[in-house]
C-alpha cells in the first residue's frame, strides 16, 4: 500500500498504459482520477475501482481550459496532488513529405501541450505535496525511428522537458522522471500486433524476444512514483526488453 492517502492524476487513463497505471495505483491505495477524452473507457476502468477513492474526468489535455478544470476538480473532490504521470499520447506515422500539418499539430497538441499544461496545473499542488511527475516518453524520444519523425520529435520534447524540470524542481521537493517504452500492446499498437512478420522483426530486435504489455510499463512508473525511489530524479528510463542495449550493429554468427 504505498499510495495510501495520495492522489494520482492518470490521463489517457481509459486504455493501455495509462489504465494499467491508474489500476496499479489504486491496488496500492491511491486515490485516483482517470483523465481522457472518451467518458465510455473512463467509465470503464472506473467501473471496478473503490469508488470513494475514483473520479473519472473527461479532458482533452491538449486543452488548457479543460485541464485547469480538471485540476480544480480534483482538487475539490480529493484536496490534494500527490502524483501526476502524463501519458495521454498520439502516435501518427508516415514519411517526412507526406504526413501533413495537421498530423504534427495533433501530435504536439497532445504529447507535448499535453505535458504542459498538465504540469502547470498540477504543479501548485504537487510543490505543495512534495509529489512525484511520470512522463510517459518513449524510446522514440531517445533514438529515430523509420517514417516517425513526428512522433520523434514530439517524444523527444518529453524527454528532455523530463530533464529539464527534474533539475529546476528538484530542489523544490518534485521529483520528475519518464518512462521510455519500446513496443507496448496497447490501441495504438493492435494493428502492428496482427502483423505477424513485424511481430517477428521486433523479436528479433528486442532481447527479451517480445513486446510489453501494459501493465509491465505501469509496474515501473509505479516504482518511480514511489517512495522507493526517492532519490531518482531526471531519469528517462527504457522499459524496453533491452532494445536499447544494442549499438545497432546485427546479430553475428
Amino acid at each position: 500500500m504505498r499510495f495510501e492517502e495520495k492522489v494520482a492524476i492518470v490521463t489517457g487513463a481509459g486504455s493501455g498504459i495509462g489504465e494499467a497505471t491508474a489500476r496499479r495505483l489504486s491496488r496500492e491505495g491511491a486515490s485516483v482520477v482517470l483523465v481522457g477524452r472518451t467518458e465510455r473507457k473512463l467509465v470503464r476502468v472506473a467501473a471496478n475501482l473503490p469508488q470513494d477513492r475514483t473520479l473519472v474526468s473527461i479532458a482533452d489535455v491538449s486543452e488548457q481550459a479543460a485541464v485547469e478544470m480538471m485540476v480544480a476538480d480534483t482538487i475539490t473532490r480529493f484536496g490534494q496532488i500527490d502524483i501526476l504521470v502524463n501519458n495521454a499520447g498520439a502516435a501518427p506515422t508516415g514519411a517526412f513529405l507526406e504526413a501533413s500539418i495537421e498530423d504534427w499539430r495533433a501530435v504536439m497538441a497532445t504529447d507535448v501541450d499535453g505535458v504542459l499544461f498538465c504540469t502547470r496545473a498540477a504543479l501548485p499542488h504537487l510543490l505543495e505535496s512534495k509529489g512525484s511527475i511520470v512522463n510517459v516518453s518513449s524510446v522514440s524520444g531517445l533514438g529515430g525511428d523509420w517514417n516517425m519523425s513526428f512522433y520523434n520529435a514530439a517524444k523527444g520534447a518529453v524527454s528532455n522537458l523530463t530533464r529539464s524540470l527534474a533539475l529546476e524542481l528538484g530542489p523544490q521537493g518534485v521529483r520528475v522522471n519518464a518512462v521510455n517504452p519500446s513496443l507496448t500492446f496497447t490501441d495504438l499498437t493492435r494493428d502492428m500486433k496482427a502483423d505477424k512478420a513485424l511481430m517477428a522483426r521486433f523479436a528479433d530486435r528486442i532481447p527479451l524476444g517480445r513486446g510489453a504489455e501494459p501493465a509491465e510499463v505501469a509496474d515501473v512508473i509505479a516504482f518511480l512514483a514511489s517512495n522507493d525511489a526517492r532519490f531518482v530524479n531526471g531519469v528517462n528510463l527504457p522499459v524496453d526488453g533491452g532494445l536499447m542495449a544494442s549499438n545497432g550493429q546485427p546479430k553475428q554468427a
